[in-house]
């Protein structure tokens, strides 16, 4: 497989920006070698309904501008359509466990969280930004989610302690090796990292 196709690969699973430093080590290849698959990729995604998005070293996977009004309609669509189980499922992990890295829900739920993650993105409900303690983001309440359910701060949800120690125990139980995109601080510090 050519390294453009694995690129192209590992920024359709990550599902979010990644660097061409931690595709080099996924791919165990230099990144001379992932800046030039990168090259390769975005000619072949040229015309395309896929493109590839750039913010200084950072890349992934988006849809062609040329591909916006659909886009839209499909966004219209899943805002009136109901959360669904897997929606609801990760929406009470972010509220109980945020802020929480995608890995860490990953390893929850069991399954890639991405889609459902930029479905609850889209309709406002969880936010993400850059973890400022190591890579990746961490995703955690809308001040607008909190404010529809009538609290003031997470710690007033229904049986929070006892729902967040169990989560936490759940993660706990898992593999105790360090999350490649690093701790994230949560009330207390999370002591132990899963895999994503």
């Amino acid at each position: 497989m050519t390294i453009d196709a694995k690129i192209e690969a590992m920024l359709f699973f990550k599902t979010e920006p990644v660097s061409s430093l931690d595709l080099a080590k996924m791919l165990k290849v230099s990144e001379e070698e992932i800046l030039n698959g990168i090259k390769i990729l975005e000619e072949k995604l040229e015309g395309r309904g896929i493109c590839l998005l750039k913010k200084g070293e950072s890349f992934m996977l988006g849809t062609a501008s040329e591909m916006s009004p659909i886009v839209e309609e499909l966004i219209k669509e899943e805002l009136n359509r109901d959360l669904g189980k897997a929606g609801l499922e990760t929406l009470a992990i972010v509220l109980y466990r945020g802020p929480i890295l995608k890995s860490e829900i990953d390893y929850i739920r069991g399954v890639n969280s991405g889609f459902i993650l930029r479905n609850l993105l889209v309709r406002g409900l969880i936010e993400k930004e850059q973890n400022k303690v190591g890579r990746g983001f961490i995703y955690k309440p809308t001040f607008d989610l909190m404010q529809h359910l009538g609290i003031t701060e997470v710690q007033k949800l229904p049986d929070f302690n006892e729902i967040n120690a169990s989560l936490d125990s759940g993660i706990k139980q898992g593999d105790n090796s360090s999350d490649e995109e690093g701790e994230v601080p949560s009330g207390e510090e999370v002591k132990t990292q899963t895999n994503g």
